[in-house]
């Protein structure tokens, strides 16, 4: 029997569980004699009435209280309403006959600023930007709008004493005016104050060079969400609190008694004076630093911060169909000494090409802009007519300037075993460069906007024992701008150029291919070069890539593209015609990434007439 119930109990809950809920249906309303924004404000007011809750006398008053109070706001304060509702115990609908009446004018318009704020521009711009004049229809939301600007603007910038000397709106109705007062007694400006650091594993000096600001500057709070964002991007940490303290603890000291030397008659009153031997000069410049305390008080900054992991490991897996399956492990030391120094680990896995390497980083003065970086790098290559060993050392400056463009001066050793075509070497080139690059990006995962660009100069010659001399160049500039809400434009051009006097001396690592999935679609992954008498690819001492694409949204985060590229990799610059690819594709921005899936035809490749190109990852 108790099972029966039980059985009927759950069967009951099922099947109420499945029945809609009772939600509350906003009741209609149907305006006559007043429309635009102050008819929408009196369907907004009514939207929360619960008509099932009401008697339907209840129900009629309520809706007038409302919709008195909705018209209120625009400066209409003797409203005739006639409310009708509709028939039935829970009316659908409510209808409104309004006869406005009057409206309400601004005759007076008095706003003031006291205190420190009155020298602080962005205060008077607030008020100069106050969107109604004497004269014109009273509306309340501009007057709450500055009112809650300017005391936002106060506790940004530093006026923590900050309180409403005046606020008052006076309307009068039977006069059909309002005046409207707003007065501000900013009190002063703080300053900031010392930087106490607590919880840091790295010097605390490396981190105050990061500061935005010095103590005794004016207060903001943007220079202290600045100093957030610095903290954070260093990695060295797992989370950052920076905070003012704007707490003052009571003070717990005793009252100072004169001592003997100090104690002198008086008549009764317990006071005593300072020593005559305290000068009037002394005393005059005490008080002028007291009085200029006062004047400009500071607030305190507390930062808090907790240790990142010192290990940190990822594994990545993925496909492309230039390589195949690829794998990639990294092994991150954010910082491994107090002095924040980083070093990075990397093994890439792929059927062409197996990558293994290091990075160590020794930030200067300023740990996000300015290093030192030491790296070394193994990789083997077997590819088509490219077999490769590369060994390489090398160290670099680097800064990272304002506008965002960053410099890397380098120099690198370079050990190769190759084989290319018909060249076999093993070469040892030690040779400077420099690169400046830039990117910027917009939702780096999928740029809306964005842009790209690269140039590298490296320069080899025996005098400092190189096995080759050469001057390479190499240039990329690749743009993402979004036109409208659905379409985007990817673009992009890259150049490079070898010179030498003996090219058989260049190792493939150094030299140009072109085709593949970031290159020429259409075309297997490096497989645009010059080739050799026996038809095997040499590689080229120059090469010259351009892309255009267009991609238009479907549906959500599903995109279709329409693309064409072309360029190659050749001996004498300036070659008689260029390959060309072109074809239609799809885009999905997956969790995981941007999926890329393109199906191109090559123009200029007698045996294939098309080609599919896969890979995950964004464009930048």
């Amino acid at each position: 029997m108790e099972n029966r119930v039980g059985v009927r109990l759950i069967t009951a809950t099922l099947v109420l569980g499945l029945l809609p809920a009772p939600g509350v249906l906003a009741i209609e309303a149907r305006i006559d004699g007043i429309e635009g924004s102050v008819a929408d404000n009196i369907r907004h007011y009514l939207e929360g009435l619960d008509e099932t809750q009401y008697s339907r006398t209840r129900l009629e008053g309520e809706s007038r209280r409302r919709t008195a109070e909705a018209m209120r706001v625009y400066g209409y304060y003797e409203p005739q309403i006639e409310v009708r509702l509709a028939e039935g115990e829970a009316p659908e609908y409510v209808e409104l006959a309004i006869e406005p009446g009057p409206r309400v004018r601004i005759e007076t318009l008095d706003f003031r600023l006291e205190g420190g704020a009155q020298e602080d521009p962005p205060f008077q711009e607030a008020i100069d930007a106050f969107p109604l004049a004497v004269g014109e229809p009273l509306v309340h939301a501009p007057y709450d709008s500055l009112r809650g600007k300017l005391a936002n603007l106060a506790l940004e910038r530093g006026y923590f004493e900050w309180r409403y000397a005046d606020r008052r709106m006076e309307v009068r109705p039977f006069e059909e005016s309002a005046r409207l007062y707003l007065t501000l007694d900013s009190g002063p400006r703080y300053r900031f104050g010392d930087v106490a650091i607590s919880g840091s594993h790295i010097e605390p000096e490396r981190l105050r060079r990061l500061l935005p600001f010095t103590p005794g500057d004016p207060y903001l709070a943007g220079e202290l969400a600045s100093f957030n964002q610095r903290l954070g991007q260093t990695e060295w940490f797992r989370s950052v609190t920076v905070r003012p303290r704007l707490q003052r603890p009571p003070l717990a000291l005793e009252e100072a008694k004169p001592g003997w030397s100090q104690a002198v008659a008086t008549d009764g009153e317990g006071s005593y004076e300072l020593p005559p031997r305290l000068s009037g000069a002394a005393l005059a410049g005490t008080a002028a630093l007291m009085a200029r305390q006062e004047e400009f008080p500071s607030v305190p900054i507390d930062v808090s911060v907790a240790p990142a992991d010192r290990h940190q490991f990822e594994v990545g897996v993925g496909y492309a169909t230039d390589v195949g399956p690829r794998m990639r492990f990294s092994w991150e030391q954010p910082w491994i000494n107090r002095y924040g120094h980083g070093l990075d680990h990397d093994l890439y896995l792929s059927a062409p090409e197996q990558r293994f390497g290091g990075l160590y980083t020794l930030p200067l003065d300023n740990p996000l802009r300015d290093s030192y970086r030491f790296q070394y790098g193994l990789s083997h290559k077997d590819n088509d007519d490219t077999r490769s060993l590369e060994a390489t050392v090398e160290g670099a400056r680097r800064w990272e300037f304002e506008n965002g463009w960053i410099q890397h001066l380098y120099v690198r050793t370079t050990y190769e075993d190759f084989t290319q075509g018909s060249d076999s070497e093993q070469v040892l080139l030690l040779y400077p460069g420099v690169r400046w690059s830039r990117t910027r990006t917009r939702n780096p995962t999928f740029p809306t906007w964005g842009d790209r660009q690269q140039l590298s100069l490296e320069v080899s010659d025996g005098l400092w024992g190189s096995d080759a001399d050469f001057l390479r160049l190499t240039g990329e500039s690749r743009w993402i701008r979004k036109i409208g809400a659905n379409n985007r434009v990817v673009t992009g051009v890259g150049v490079g150029a070898i010179e030498t006097d003996d090219f058989s001396l260049i190792p493939p690592s150094l030299r140009f291919f072109a085709g593949g999935d970031n290159s020429v679609r259409g075309y297997g992954y490096e497989s645009l070069s010059p080739r050799d008498d026996e038809g095997e690819l040499t590689g080229g001492q120059q090469m010259f890539t351009y892309s255009l694409e267009w991609q238009h949204r479907v549906t959500g985060d599903w995109w279709g593209a329409a693309f064409v590229d072309t360029g190659d990799a050749f001996e004498d610059w300036g070659p008689d015609d260029l390959k060309t690819g072109a074809g239609l594709g799809v885009r999905w921005v997956s969790p995981v990434g941007p999926i890329r899936l393109d199906i191109a035809h090559p123009f200029d490749d007698e045996d294939n007439s098309w080609r599919l190109h896969f890979a995950i990852g964004p464009e930048f």
